[in-house]
């Protein structure tokens, strides 16, 4: 069980939003995240962070007392927002400040002043949402049924071109990203009941095997304790 009471809640425009918090008389608590694809901002004392995308796991703590309110981007829709494309934030985890300069403290002392942080910082993020890379769904849904070089074509732009855009928009070459949807894809039939051979079968796998090949790669551990 998550003793940070993790939870997720539906914001327009965004993957989601959530909140984090440990008790002061709790132990410091280690979890893993895995990759997404996604992007988030989160809020707490220290300012506002940026994290991800991620290319594998990544450790994230919390101490006594840290609490967090954040917003989750969609793959390939940060990048409007922070001003600067998804490639030059991948694998990090660096101050908002980086980007924003000034813009950016000013929106952390906002959101730590409001009366509720976590619905202040989503309102922030929603008012700056602009339009992602128009390729972006279809890049999305293209490489959910085929291949590299289908996606390319049925765009009608070179893998180059689409290896590129690609990179600026979600932080991966399109070959990292089918492997990144594939494995959430695969977790999510998995959490829903699908037994793991149907589940790996369903999201691309070539078998069960496969599946927890890539697992382990992406994650760093069995799929069975991502669940």
């Amino acid at each position: 069980m998550n003793p940070t009471g993790y939870r997720e809640y539906p914001a327009p425009g965004l993957a989601c939003s959530w909140t984090s918090a440990l008790p002061r008389d709790a132990e410091p608590f280690l979890q893993r995240v895995v990759p997404d694809g996604c992007v988030d901002l989160m809020w707490s004392a220290s300012g506002i962070t940026v994290a991800g995308p991620d290319t594998g796991p990544m450790p994230a703590l919390m101490r006594p007392g840290d609490a967090v309110a954040a917003v989750r981007f969609a793959p390939g829709t940060a990048p409007p927002v922070l001003g600067v494309p998804a490639d030059a934030i991948r694998d990090g985890r660096l101050p908002l400040r980086d980007l924003w300069g000034a813009e950016a403290d000013r929106l952390a002392e906002s959101v730590a002043s409001a009366r509720d942080p976590h619905a202040a910082l989503v309102a922030a993020v929603r008012e700056r949402l602009r339009p992602a890379d128009p390729l972006v769904p279809a890049v999305v849904s293209g490489l959910a049924a085929g291949s590299v070089r289908d996606v390319a074509d049925g765009l009608g732009i070179s893998e180059r071109q689409l290896r590129r855009r690609s990179l600026a928009a979600f932080g991966y070459g399109p070959k990292t990203l089918q492997r990144v949807l594939r494995f959430q894809r695969a977790l999510r039939l998995a959490r829903a009941g699908e037994p793991l051979a149907a589940a790996a079968f369903a999201a691309g796998y070539a078998d069960q095997a496969h599946l927890a090949h890539e697992v382990r790669d992406l994650a760093g551990e069995p799929v069975r304790n991502l669940l």
